[in-house]
């Protein structure tokens, strides 16, 4: 253990890591380019002929299927490794990193609500407030923080919700009605000017998209995630000579992919009660994402560290992963002006927003490229490095 602190100690940044962040907020603003960052209204596809009619599926099936739900779990997981990083390094330094922290998520929070302004479907408000988790379990020993994250992957609220619709059949699912906040960010988005949009982004659109995340399992998902990716950083799964052990998860993955992401298909072919089904679903398809994702990241170590061609190509990726959280929230920046009413209000179909999303990509590829030459963070890296470590509010001081 202490070969591992003194590695991660004497490198600050972990190369692999920044390369699974840069490929995450690839996927991510691929799937949000399509979306049209959470605008879901396209132009009439009846008469743009057959063959595009199939890549615009074929793009549209292809991409959630690969990236959906899992991309945003391997950008969740790093957040808690980047947790253990600072914490530890900070602990072999004498200090307690935990109110800091605190205070580090509050910050994380307004960089959300900027973000919010522009795209309803944004994560780091729910990062901010998730985050706290890190700060309550980071003293806990591995055997805890194991049994905690299959707690959270297993989503407790559904197995509840299931328990109680088998032995009450009056019993129903509690819903969060959302339909007129969705109705209230659709209908800017589609005809308000910039800062009305941004009100409704602000208050329906929050609203709407923390509701969303709890009704689809993301808040204990992404908890589960965050332990895991802390536990990562403290067993130094990351490094080269762990490599061993995500072969066994890629094995273990692939076993359990499959069979998990075909019972999700059926279930609805044999269960009627829509209270047992909708958790059970819920369920069925973390886990299933969750699997593809251990096959991705696993397949993305072993292509970084046993590859000569390909580790030089996903190389590449670390100026764009340094620089996450800018190129993140500058996608939907972009994007809200690309598709939304105050901006060009673009119409187009599914093939050419992927291509849009590439080249969103390729712009913010080259400002990395050339913006980590002359500094050593993003601006919002510097920005909320920077305010992390300002003297602490009077109710965070010990």
């Amino acid at each position: 253990m202490s070969e591992i602190k003194e590695t991660v100690k004497k490198h600050a940044r972990v190369d692999v890591a920044d390369v699974l962040r840069g490929f995450a907020v690839l996927a991510i603003v691929l799937l949000h380019s399509i979306e049209h960052f959470n605008f879901y209204s396209f132009p009439d596809t009846s008469g743009q002929g057959a063959w595009l009619n199939f890549t615009d599926k074929a793009i549209w099936d292809g991409l959630f299927f690969a990236f959906g739900g899992k991309a945003y779990a391997i950008f969740a997981m790093l957040f808690g490794f980047s947790f253990f990083i600072q914490h530890d390094n900070q602990r072999m330094r004498g200090n307690d990193f935990r109110l800091r922290f605190c205070w580090r998520l509050m910050w994380l929070f307004i960089i959300g609500q900027l973000d919010a302004c522009f795209f309803t479907g944004e994560i780091l408000v729910m990062y901010a407030l998730i985050g706290f988790v890190l700060v309550l379990t980071c003293k806990f020993s591995d055997k805890w923080l194991i049994a905690l994250i299959a707690l959270c992957v297993a989503q407790p609220s559904c197995i509840y919700q299931i328990i109680r619709a088998v032995c009450d059949s009056s019993y129903e699912m509690p819903h969060i009605d959302t339909a007129s906040f969705w109705a209230a960010t659709y209908d800017a988005q589609t005809n308000a000017g910039f800062f009305e949009t941004v009100k409704v982004n602000l208050w329906e659109g929050q609203l709407a998209s923390l509701a969303w995340a709890w009704d689809h399992g993301r808040i204990f998902q992404t908890a589960g995630l965050f332990m895991a990716g802390m536990l990562i950083g403290r067993r130094g799964w990351f490094l080269r000579k762990s490599l061993g052990g995500w072969g066994r998860a890629l094995a273990i993955a692939l076993v359990c992919y499959f069979p998990i992401y075909g019972l999700n298909n059926m279930v609805g072919n044999y269960i009627e009660n829509t209270n047992v089904l909708t958790p059970l679903s819920i369920i069925l398809s973390s886990l299933a994402n969750l699997c593809f994702m251990a096959i991705l990241v696993s397949g993305l170590l072993y292509a970084y560290y046993c590859t000569g061609c390909l580790s030089r190509v996903l190389s590449r990726l670390i100026p764009y992963g340094r620089m996450s959280m800018t190129n993140y929230v500058t996608q939907g920046m972009i994007g809200s002006a690309l598709y939304y009413h105050w901006g060009l209000y673009l119409r187009v179909g599914i093939t050419g927003s992927v291509l849009i999303g590439i080249a969103i990509f390729a712009v913010q590829y080259m400002a990395c490229r050339i913006w980590v030459n002359h500094h050593s963070h993003g601006p919002l890296e510097w920005f909320w490095k920077k305010v992390t470590w300002l003297d602490l509010p009077p109710f965070l001081r010990r």
